[in-house]
């Protein structure tokens, strides 16, 4: 069942093709049982030749909770073939149906190992802060996910962008830090650094807590993202879309 719920999930993705949420099939399914899907994904990916290159978090805001209707975050892998260059072009025709997160992403600088990680664990793991952009995805129809749906699914993983600063986190307030989304030169949304669990370092110690139930820890040389600071935005070919971090820098990339 893992396996079969895994290759038809990587298949959705690689075909573009979307598949019936797997909760209102098997209403038995749980959380670890998601969990196990999305693993025996990243092991199906690794085959591939594709590499982890970090971690996400997922569904930390209030505003993407109610979005989707879920009470607690989740969770994906980053890999190497999900990263595009600041102020690149990415075809919409690579997705279903894209919406784009701004985040403030952490680059670490040593392992984070659970159970008992606390965010000023995270802050001194932290080689720096980079402003990035998540382009999420759901292979489920109609973005109609549970928690379930949406952990089993790589966390709805698509793409990355990465912003044009490094920010070390001496005298930085990431909880204050703010974030001005655009598409096409509109403001479509404001936030903070502390719409992310009250802080985004929580955030990630939340992560790191919850992989060490599967074995899984945070590595140095990762980019954690933490969660979104607005509801996520829905893009087509031909937008664009900016988000301005202040001094933390911003993040770019248009649709085609």
């Amino acid at each position: 069942m893992i396996a079969d719920y895994a290759k038809e999930l990587l298949n959705a993705e690689e075909t573009r093709k979307e598949v019936s949420p797997l909760t209102e099939r098997d209403p038995s399914l749980t959380v670890k049982d998601a969990y196990q899907i999305q693993l025996e994904t990243v092991k199906l990916k690794n085959e591939q030749g594709k590499t982890v290159i970090g971690k996400k978090v997922g569904l930390t805001s209030v505003a993407m909770q109610k979005m989707l209707n879920v009470d607690e975050p989740d969770y994906g892998h980053l890999f190497d073939d999900m990263q595009v260059e600041n102020g690149s072009t990415v075809d919409t025709a690579e997705m279903i149906a894209p919406k784009v997160e701004a985040e403030i992403g952490f680059m670490l600088s040593e392992d984070l190992v659970g159970p008992n990680v606390t965010y000023l664990d995270v802050l001194m793991a932290t080689k720096y802060v980079v402003p990035t952009l998540e382009i999420i995805d759901s292979r489920i129809e109609d973005w109609r996910i549970k928690l379930i749906d949406t952990v089993a699914d790589n966390g709805s993983s698509a793409k990355v962008v990465l912003g044009d600063r490094q920010t070390g986190l001496e005298n930085t307030d990431l909880r204050a830090a703010g974030m001005a989304l655009y598409k096409n030169d509109e403001l479509i949304a404001t936030g903070s650094g502390a719409a992310a669990l009250g802080h985004p370092a929580e955030a990630i110690a939340w992560l790191a807590n919850k992989l060490h139930e599967f074995g899984i820890t945070l590595k140095k040389g990762e980019l954690i993202l933490p969660g979104a600071l607005s509801a996520a935005m829905a893009v087509e070919a031909g937008d664009t879309v900016k988000a301005d971090f202040g001094p933390l820098g911003s993040a770019s990339v248009t649709f085609k």
